[in-house]
């Protein structure tokens, strides 16, 4: 491919990309790993809070406090295991996909 045909192509995906996702800029600066990066970090740091929560429900039921109820300790601790396994499966995708990259010849 030219260079022409690469640059058409890539703005094209800029604009597609525009339409679809108002909020989100494709440029050359980095901006969009650092962008990723707090996402996911975010995101991770969620499933840890989610998952701590579960775990004091837990506990505190354990001790016998009369506030804390059965089913809600079951439901949290359904939603903590949901969320890490949504959170490893991602990883699992990202893990594919940098290997995928890796196997492309240069």
């Amino acid at each position: 491919m030219s260079d022409i045909k690469i640059n058409e192509l890539l703005s094209q995906i800029r604009s597609i990309s525009s339409q679809l996702e108002p909020n989100i800029n494709i440029n050359q600066n980095g901006d969009e790993s650092e962008k990723f990066s707090s996402l996911l970090k975010s995101s991770i740091d969620k499933v840890n809070d989610q998952q701590m929560h579960a775990g004091d429900l837990r506990d505190k039921f354990e001790r016998g406090d009369s506030s804390v109820e059965l089913s809600r300790v079951m439901i949290e601790m359904q939603k903590a295991r949901v969320s890490f396994e949504a959170v490893k499966q991602v990883r699992n995708q990202l893990v594919n996909a940098y290997q995928e990259v890796m196997r492309m010849p240069v």
